[in-house]
């Protein structure tokens, strides 16, 4: 989308659901990472970030459109625009715009652990790091550990 289209989309978004029309400038913000949009205060324009229309698709996106046209238009009619406020509340409640921004973070690959086991007590411990059978002893038994292998999880290591 470029940035006449999203113009053209945040105004017909701002008509349709606030029947108000926007008379400042909307953009697309690379740079934006952990946030869908933003509304700048002094100049009262308008950036969204482009990784969410890529990634989340279209639904989403006006869903950020109208969070950031509820700043706008409560801001330039004095009303409270902070997300505290409940007067910024109630209206992104009645146009059904987004709260949150949905996680745009890949998803983590498992994390790869050695697993040990004590011969004495038959404790099983996992570890990110090898370590020296020979040097350390298990804490509750004081027994030696075997190595078992290299194992994936989504889990922190277990002491």
């Amino acid at each position: 989308m470029e940035t006449i289209e999203l113009q053209k989309l945040v105004e017909d978004v701002s008509l349709n659901h606030f029947d108000r029309p926007i008379r400042h400038q909307a953009l697309f913000n690379k740079r934006l990472r952990s946030t869908g949009g933003r509304y700048h205060l002094g100049s009262h324009n308008l950036d969204f970030n482009p990784h969410v229309l890529e990634k989340a698709g279209l639904e989403t996106f006006i869903g950020v459109v109208k969070h950031e046209l509820c700043h706008y238009h409560l801001h330039l009619s004095g009303d409270g625009f902070q997300h505290k406020d409940k007067a910024f509340k109630d209206l992104l409640k009645q146009v059904e715009g987004l709260r949150y921004t949905p996680s745009l973070k890949e998803p983590e690959e498992p994390k790869k652990y050695w697993q040990y086991r004590c011969r004495k007590c038959g404790s099983v411990t996992q570890r990110q790091r090898k370590f020296n059978t020979a040097k350390f002893v298990c804490a509750k038994c004081k027994g030696r550990f075997e190595l078992i292998g290299k194992v994936e999880t989504n889990k922190t290591a277990v002491d």
